[in-house]
């Protein structure tokens, strides 16, 4: 039997009908005069104002108009910095398509990426390519790669002049673009399959900062530290547009990973709004001097289940709560999240208004709901062979998104995660939740990071593998947790292999493929 919960009213701010992500951006430096100075993006180049952010756009929608033809691909291979956000908003402005390229997971992937979204050119940084490491992803690029610093050399007086006057009179200089066509191509994590390119409409991203703004009280007072990738949907949405068109300031970092440079900048730059994974989240805290951290006042955790340990460091330490989200890149990406007066630890939040959603009985995991949404956020498609986006099939007619997450809702609508219809594991003949070994190993060792797959098994079809970082692991230690958890002892791994860290994504998710392979390697 299917359980159905209607949307909530959605306050619209920025996703009217026909306003597109450069409308937007314009609208909302008209209506907030007052902020041309203090709103904008401060990154690794210095700070970059919402007027002269726009005045990129332009330029970059000039070189694009020069590179390409209407409704054709551009890859963008850029780091996370303000000039990134012009060129994905400028690109779409010319009636070309942007690609976020996602140059965390390796040249291969890329190289297929550049292929699946059928791109013309990938734009980069030459300085960026070296700094970072780049240049053997970029050697094998299947299509042409042009340097922004090549471009803007080529920019002369005409070009400079045809950006004065697009500024004044952008209804002259530019092609009409509807809400609904896409304004950026994402590829999915990778985490548990092979990337996929997710096409999201203007209307998508514009309605789900509208979700984010009609659940959170937020002004331009407040200033958003965002070291999240923008080819990552959360870093793109929630760090970079939703403080972009709010009139926030938002400091952009190069890379997650440096833990302990980030929070002595939070502290620098007085931030006061801080997006992160819970994998992150816990290394800020452990590199945190005192006083670092001191200015933030709402940190949301996204993108992968917030463990207890670092809910219970941040609360001890620093007296701050962390209150945990749910999303998906197909959703552009927020889905639900938990309140500060509305939150639920263990839950990820209550869905965002504008969101129906269907708990459908899971067809192969008895007694198991998936959950399927549909909503203005919800992603146009994903992209064929032929380049067009189609959303994928499910058993509910009209335009639904089956997430593939197994959750339940409580009697006050919090979204409990019990997992991925594809994290789990037959056992003996039994449908086991990874998800469940890895809460078990959690509780033993809290201090630790664990992360579960499966492999073959000749005698029960298939074991569960842990990989922990925890030294010395016993399995009656285990036992007792999953006894506390209220877990069947059927989650208990059946081989435990310990790492000194567990392979991440760029995004900050655990690369459930690589310890897939990993597990593979040495058959039980």
């Amino acid at each position: 039997m299917q359980t159905s919960v209607q949307a909530r009213p959605l306050e619209r701010h920025f996703s009217a009908p026909g306003q597109t992500l450069f409308s937007a951006l314009r609208q909302a430096i008209a209506q907030q005069p007052g902020l041309r100075g203090q709103a904008g993006f401060e990154d690794a180049t210095g700070f970059v104002a919402r007027p002269q952010l726009l005045k990129r756009a332009l330029g970059a929608a000039r070189i694009a108009s020069q590179l390409t033809k209407p409704a054709e691909s551009i890859g963008l291979l850029l780091p996370n910095v303000a000039g990134t956000l012009a060129a994905l908003i400028g690109v779409g402005a010319i009636g070309r398509t942007p690609v976020l390229l996602n140059y965390s997971v390796g040249p291969e992937v890329v190289a297929e990426a550049c292929q699946v979204a059928r791109l013309s050119c990938v734009l980069t940084s030459r300085a960026f390519v070296e700094k970072a490491g780049l240049q053997a992803l970029v050697a094998g690029l299947p299509v042409p790669v042009h340097t922004v610093e090549d471009l803007r050399e080529r920019l002369g007086l005409v070009d400079k002049l045809w950006v004065a006057a697009a500024l004044l009179m952008p209804d002259r200089f530019l092609p009409k673009i509807g809400s609904e066509q896409t304004a950026v191509v994402l590829l999915t994590s990778g985490s548990e399959g092979s990337p996929k390119a997710v096409a999201l409409s203007h209307r998508a991203l514009l309605s789900n900062v509208d979700q984010i703004l009609t659940a959170l009280s937020l002004s331009p007072n407040h200033v958003i530290f965002n070291a999240l990738p923008v080819f990552h949907c959360f870093g793109l949405t929630a760090g970079g547009l939703l403080p972009l068109l709010v009139g926030m300031r938002s400091v952009l970092y190069v890379s997650p990973l440096h833990y302990k440079e980030i929070p002595k900048l939070i502290g620098r730059h007085q931030a006061t709004i801080l997006f992160g994974t819970s994998s992150f989240l816990f290394q800020y805290a452990a590199h945190a001097q005192p006083g670092d951290l001191r200015s933030l006042e709402l940190v949301v955790a996204g993108a992968e289940r917030l463990t207890e340990e670092v809910r219970e460091t941040w609360r001890d330490r620093f007296g701050l709560e962390i209150y945990e989200g749910y999303g998906c890149t197909e959703t552009a990406p927020v889905l639900a999240v938990n309140l500060p007066g509305a939150n639920r630890p263990g839950s990820v939040g209550r869905l965002l208004a504008g969101l129906e959603a269907r708990l459908v009985p899971h067809p192969e995991l008895q007694g198991q709901t998936s959950l399927h949404v549909r909503g203005p956020n919800l992603m146009t498609g994903y992209l064929d062979a032929q380049g067009i986006a189609q959303l994928p099939p499910t058993s509910l007619t009209g335009e639904w998104y089956d997430t593939g997450d197994i959750v339940r809702l409580d009697e006050d609508g919090y979204v409990f995660i019990e997992g991925r219809a594809k994290r789990f594991a037959k056992v003996a003949g039994e449908s086991v939740s990874l998800a469940w070994t890895e809460r078990i190993a959690g509780r033993a060792y809290p201090d630790a990071s664990h992360a579960a797959t499966r492999a073959p098994d000749a005698h029960r079809g298939e074991r569960i593998v842990l990989f922990t970082t925890q030294p010395g692991l016993q399995r009656e230690s285990l036992v007792a947790a999953a006894h506390a958890e209220g877990l069947p002892e059927i989650a208990l791994p059946r081989e435990i292999r310990t790492l000194e860290a567990l392979p991440l994504l760029g995004s900050g998710k655990v690369d459930h493929q690589a310890l897939a392979r990993l597990a593979a390697t040495n058959p039980f």
